[in-house]
């Protein structure tokens, strides 16, 4: 097995109220994109059976469906592998994630509140102590939580909705960003930015900055790509 093989299985919840093969392709699916499984690793179903104590029907048809979605990929005579992301996966995931932020920005800036700029400011502060302190992790998941309150703020539940169906792809992209010091300082600088607009309802200068904001992010995991490719 491999070394990764214990966290792949504990992202697989059986006690779910749910179909075996939905549980198994959601952690499955889960598991790649936030790439704990690592990309081009080749998927042996007959260990994910055992590892799991079922039949290899349900990770069989979980496959086909991940497959769909391009995830995936049968290479004949080898079996099912991980498809490598390339720099137009990464373009194209960020021209989505700029046109839906800028929209749940500018809707969430209309329904600001002053409660609602509280709690805001509130989480910024908050990130910024964790950052001064070194508590990377606790950063990474608060600058997750001032994306996921613009969203909230926006009162859109359909844009939500799309936006979640490429939540997991977002976050290990975000988490690839926010490793660096320097841009994980330059995001929250940027995170700040954006809020001081919403709340002066400056949309022109916020839509900028979310565009920049996002095409630094953008570049930052290219350039994480090419040196981990370099790397192997």
């Amino acid at each position: 097995m491999k070394d990764y093989m214990d966290e792949v299985i504990s992202m697989i919840d059986l006690t779910q109220k749910k179909p075996l093969n939905q549980i198994i392709y959601e952690g499955l699916r889960s598991a790649i994109i936030k790439g704990v499984i690592p990309m081009g690793e080749r998927i042996n179903e007959k260990n994910y059976a055992l590892a799991l104590n079922v039949s290899r029907t349900p990770i069989r048809e979980a496959l086909y469906r991940i497959q769909a979605e391009n995830i995936v990929r049968y290479v004949p005579n080898f079996g099912i592998m991980i498809t490598q992301f390339n720099n137009k996966d990464v373009d194209e995931i960020y021209q989505i994630r700029v046109a839906l932020d800028i929209l749940a920005s500018v809707n969430a800036a209309n329904l600001m509140t002053s409660d609602r700029e509280t709690e805001m400011e509130n989480l910024l502060t908050k990130t910024e102590e964790a950052q001064s302190s070194g508590r990377v992790k606790e950063v990474i998941e608060l600058s997750k939580d001032f994306n996921t309150m613009i969203y909230e703020f926006a009162e859109m539940p359909h844009l939500q909705n799309i936006q979640e169906k490429l939540r997991d792809y977002l976050v290990r992209f975000r988490d690839i960003s926010l490793t660096s010091n320097n841009r994980r300082q330059l995001a929250l600088q940027e995170h700040r930015l954006m809020f001081n607009c919403m709340r002066s309802g400056d949309i022109e200068a916020m839509k900028n900055i979310i565009t920049e904001h996002l095409n630094s992010s953008k570049e930052f995991i290219k350039l994480e790509m090419r040196r981990q490719i370099e790397n192997d």
